[in-house]
């Protein structure tokens, strides 16, 4: 079945259809027409929901697993639910505060953030959850500041275009005042600013060597911004949750290859997605990911700097529970990162230097 083009239902057909999907995302067992009449107190004889069944059968939105006498609902009935059916909310004002409050507690570190956010994840969503950690989408140079630490060892301060900001240690071939420093630092400033890694190499050419050296290495942080690491947490919980060993493989493979994650973000999420995105078992698209749902969203400040996020599990997760949280997470994720990414940026300093330099292992990119 085209899954942009669902026959449409009638309200009766409707509220069956939603009610076999709450019932089976619940209890994960086949559903009667018996079970809905007990379960919902219903108007409507046994005989009159097992004929709105039939239809529901036909048009390919339930389905019988075997001889049993309950249905289960489809992929395409999935699809009907999530785009007609479901009503967000399912995040109680009281848990949504929970979380806001907890997030608002953290020290302002994104990897704190990271680790928080696929924690409430995958436990309000009670399914497998992933999130990305941030990078700069701008990819420019904005400026930098050139620090004696102590001798010959300098520490290199650099912030992006979209406000990340880097640092790497140097080890000068001879000592050099802080004064030189902060002349070549202002020159590779006037030259790089506002330029990508690319242009940076080519006015490099021109700089006199310690300043050359120091536009390489910017460019090289530049072109590896975004440290691509994955947040993962809750896949072992769910992996009995798929009817089948294939669909657990299916998860694992997206939970542990960050390329075919990336591969999936690109394909289903786009760069700059406006809402949670739905994917149910591959949208028809991807046979690797026939067993599984996702709900994935992004997260940061438009054009600047962002990450995505996402849940995953068979495709009787709860899929009220897993968009609302998607979604409520995300927004939190974005006005944090909006609030940290709005504050005032180092000055830089003005100065000379013509030494070579090593480059030393680089230390953590400061967070804060």
């Amino acid at each position: 079945m085209d899954a942009t083009n669902l026959p449409q239902l009638t309200r009766r057909q409707e509220e069956i259809l939603s009610m076999i999907v709450r019932a089976y995302t619940q209890y994960p067992e086949p559903v009667s027409s018996k079970f809905l009449v007990e379960t919902y107190a219903l108007s409507w004889s046994s005989a009159t929901i097992r004929n709105e069944m039939k239809v529901l059968e036909d048009l390919g939105y339930i389905g019988a697993p075997h001889t049993s006498a309950g249905r289960i609902p489809t992929e395409a009935g999935y699809r009907y639910f999530v785009r007609n059916l479901m009503h967000n909310g399912d995040l109680t004002v009281t848990e949504q505060s929970s979380i806001r409050e907890k997030f608002e507690r953290l020290p302002m570190v994104t990897e704190r953030w990271m680790r928080y956010a696929v924690t409430t994840l995958a436990r309000t969503a009670q399914t497998a959850a992933l999130v990305t950690s941030p990078s700069a989408q701008t990819g420019r140079f904005k400026h930098l500041e050139l620090v004696v630490i102590q001798g010959r060892l300098v520490l290199m301060v650099m912030v992006m275009g979209g406000g990340t900001v880097q640092q790497r240690m140097l080890t000068l071939n001879e000592p050099v005042a802080q004064s030189a420093l902060s002349e070549a630092a202002g020159r590779i400033n006037r030259t790089c600013e506002g330029l990508k890694a690319s242009e940076m190499l080519v006015k490099a050419v021109q700089l006199p060597v310690l300043e050359r050296e120091v536009v390489e290495l910017a460019a090289e942080v530049i072109d590896r911004q975004g440290d691509g690491t994955i947040y993962r947490e809750g896949l072992s919980e769910v992996i009995n949750a798929f009817p089948e060993t294939s669909g657990a493989q299916q998860a694992v493979r997206v939970f542990e290859e960050g390329a075919f994650l990336n591969l999936i973000l690109d394909e289903f999420l786009g760069p700059a997605a406006a809402d949670v995105q739905v994917v149910i078992a591959g949208e028809g698209r991807r046979e690797e990911l026939s067993q599984l749902s996702m709900v994935l969203g992004r997260y940061g400040v438009p054009g600047q700097i962002g990450g995505a996020l996402g849940v995953l599990g068979p495709t009787h997760i709860n899929y009220g529970r897993a968009i609302s949280s998607v979604r409520y997470v995300s927004t939190l994720m974005t006005n944090m990162m909006a609030q940290l990414y709005s504050e005032d940026e180092p000055s830089t300093g003005e100065s000379d230097a013509h030494q070579g330099v090593i480059f030393t292992e680089p230390i953590k990119p400061d967070e804060s």
